[in-house]
């Protein structure tokens, strides 16, 4: 492909962003999703909230890794091409800088600023995770049936010791009756 192509600047952005976004992932995909989707429906204008919602759940429900989401944005931005680039963008730079960190990192396990920095990252993945959850639920509950889902949802997974999937499939009914 040549630099005139007009895919040309959709792969270039697709890996300017994405590489940059990976390397502050700490905790995976899940604490980059909502630069991700302010990168492709609002600034780049790739997509919908609703497609960022339909592709994060059909990542979420395939098999494989966590970060086919990524892949998926690629794909819908610039089709199989922009698949690659995206997922090259994620993985390459941040699997260079593990083998160059990790050479160092494990020299020092008892030093204090090590330890400092672990126990200081630990909040802060938390709370892109959360964010990211804030995220979908506002791209995808539109309605007050949608918001209860969810919030059966939370209540489920963080207070009780039930199978999660039994609010999925009660969601699903719910769904089936055209009521979310």
């Amino acid at each position: 492909m040549y630099a005139g192509h007009p895919l040309w600047p959709t792969l270039v952005a697709l890996f300017a962003r994405v590489s940059t976004l990976a390397l502050i992932s700490f905790g995976g995909v899940n604490t980059i999703l909502p630069a991700l989707h302010h990168q492709a429906v609002n600034e780049q204008h790739w997509m919908t909230d609703h497609d960022f919602v339909s592709l994060f759940a059909l990542a979420s429900v395939s098999p494989g890794p966590n970060f086919m989401v990524v892949t998926l944005i690629g794909y819908k931005a610039g089709g199989v091409l922009g698949a690659l680039v995206a997922t090259f963008a994620l993985l390459a730079p941040t699997s260079l800088l593990v083998v160059a960190v990790v050479k160092v990192w494990d020299r020092f396990k008892t030093a204090h600023w090590r330890i400092s920095i672990q126990d200081g990252l630990l909040p802060v993945t938390v709370g892109f995770v959360g964010a990211g959850a804030v995220l979908l639920v506002r791209a995808a509950d539109n309605n007050i049936a949608g918001y209860l889902i969810t919030a059966a949802v939370v209540v489920v997974g963080t207070a009780t010791r039930w199978n999660p999937l039994w609010v999925f499939a009660a969601s699903a009914v719910v769904g089936a009756f055209g009521l979310v």
